[in-house]
């Protein structure tokens, strides 16, 4: 039995705990979470 797991849904659940934990994170998280969309769709990785 095989779990699939999506990065980027891991990577918004993440940001939304760590949002709410410590508010001024949310610079640093939605900066990362872009960066990591940009590079995914640039170099068309599959995750």
């Amino acid at each position: 039995m095989s779990v699939s797991l999506r990065i980027p849904g891991i990577l918004a659940i993440v940001a939304g705990v760590l949002i709410l934990i410590f508010p001024k994170l949310l610079n640093y998280v939605v900066a990362a979470y872009l960066i990591f969309v940009g590079v995914v769709q640039v170099f068309n990785l599959h995750f």
